[in-house]
């Protein structure tokens, strides 16, 4: 009897999780073939990706290799990106991949699997804004963050140089868009203590937000008293301000008002990849997200089950589909490593139940916010100051035991500590 296959694709959060889960439970004792698929070689937790964006923390401290991971753990990891499903023949197609000068180095491939979890997560959403794909930068996976992190820190020379200001614009008000803001405030500055003491008052960061209030998703105390921090830091927030249109160094908004900008980060809005809309037979939503049943199951295919970002579940008796969170996503990713053996073996997934734990946004070493969730012992209990940041933390804790365990785990945290003794506070090259 041949040795069944699930192949996750997307190693975000979720399909991270969840390949180590059944990696060591399954895979290694060879009750099935673990695959994981992403485009990266290396997983990082994306609540992190806006302080790699920003320099203000080491992105190859934050790395876990793929491979490595893999093999210790007892799945297999294949390097590539999702172009495509035929579903009825179960496979999954895999584009090929490209050296730096674009060549192919590996052709497309064809990944067999009795069952398939798509953990694509998400990225901002444009909505078709005209000239955001030519002069904005996105922050939704490694390569995006580090292509920004280049460019700002060329501005921030320029600036230096030139004595000049540095015009930064965020598009969202979301928890990306405002905890961005908070760590290049701190970036500016540490800088203005290697070389250039005025780098700090360069900053002019405009924060833009279509609806009345920053951090929609959050509490309206969280979102006054992050409001509040970040005038205190000098930066502009414009509410009820809709962008449409970038051009070459500006910001167009209603009206056709202009505004200057040298850099420009789109925060704004959540979309599932693309690549969703063209498997045939699945349904999607407006966001291109798998709609799926309370099991996770994609509602068209019983071998495909969708979790996090790029999946929308409405829990019963309630309005809106789960957010496109972490806590979502790792409580989706542990419920499947529990149950879906039993769909290798003809069964079924039980229903996923959410438990709500809450909510928190830090504004680097300004502040932290949060609200304790329904979960928990005190029901949207408000938290602030250095308990939220000890929380806020903890999340990104808690999810390196879950990949690592707790052998490694302490490693790791031992080796950021040494390497922040020994290196600069923030990234010079």
């Amino acid at each position: 009897m041949k040795t069944p296959r699930i192949v996750i694709v997307g190693g975000g959060i979720g399909g991270m999780l969840l390949a180590t889960r059944l990696g060591r439970r399954l895979g290694r004792s060879d009750k099935a073939h673990i695959c994981l698929v992403d485009r990266e070689f290396t997983h990082v937790w994306k609540p992190l990706l806006h302080t790699i964006a920003a320099g203000t923390r080491d992105v190859h401290q934050q790395r876990v290799h793929f491979l490595a991971h893999a093999q210790q753990n007892g799945y297999h990891f294949e390097p590539g990106e999702l172009i495509g499903v035929a579903r009825h023949a179960r496979y999954a197609r895999i584009g090929p991949l490209r050296d730096a000068a674009g060549a192919i180095a590996v052709g497309p491939r064809e990944l067999p699997y009795d069952l398939l979890v798509l953990a694509l997560g998400s990225g901002a959403n444009d909505y078709g804004t005209p000239g955001v794909r030519e002069h904005a930068y996105f922050i939704d996976s490694q390569a995006q963050a580090d292509a920004f992190n280049q460019a700002l820190r060329m501005q921030l020379l320029r600036a230096a140089l030139h004595d000049t200001d540095v015009r930064i614009a965020v598009v969202g008000g979301g928890a990306t868009g405002v905890e961005l803001a908070a760590e290049l405030s701190d970036l500016m500055e540490q800088a203005s203590g290697l070389g250039d003491g005025q780098m700090r008052q360069r900053l002019r960061l405009t924060l833009y937000e279509g609806g009345p209030r920053i951090l929609a998703a959050f509490p309206e105390r969280i979102s006054k008293a992050s409001t509040i921090i970040l005038h205190g830091l000098g930066f502009t927030i414009r509410t009820g301000a809709r962008v449409q249109a970038l051009t070459e160094g500006h910001v167009i908004l209603e009206q056709s008002e202009t505004q200057p900008a040298d850099l420009v980060v789109w925060a704004a809005g959540v979309k599932a990849p693309s690549v969703l809309t063209q498997v045939a037979g699945l349904s999607v939503n407006r966001l291109q997200q798998v709609e799926v049943m309370p099991n996770l199951q994609a509602s068209m295919d019983a071998r495909i089950f969708a979790l996090g970002d790029c999946a929308s579940l409405n829990p019963p008796d309630t309005e809106r589909a789960l957010p496109p969170t972490a806590q979502v996503a790792a409580q989706q990713a542990e419920h499947l490593a529990r149950h879906i053996e039993d769909a290798l073996h003809g069964g079924t997934v039980p229903p996923f139940r959410y438990r709500d734990q809450g909510a928190l946004v830090s504004l680097g070493k300004y502040s932290a916010y949060g609200t304790l969730g329904a979960a928990g012992l005190y029901p949207g209990y408000f938290i602030r100051g250095r308990l939220a940041q000890f929380g806020h933390a903890w999340l990104h804790r808690r999810h390196q035991v879950s990949i690592l365990g707790w052998g490694r785990a302490p490693l790791a945290w031992l080796a950021e500590a040494t390497n922040a003794c020994a290196h600069p506070p923030i990234r010079l090259s």
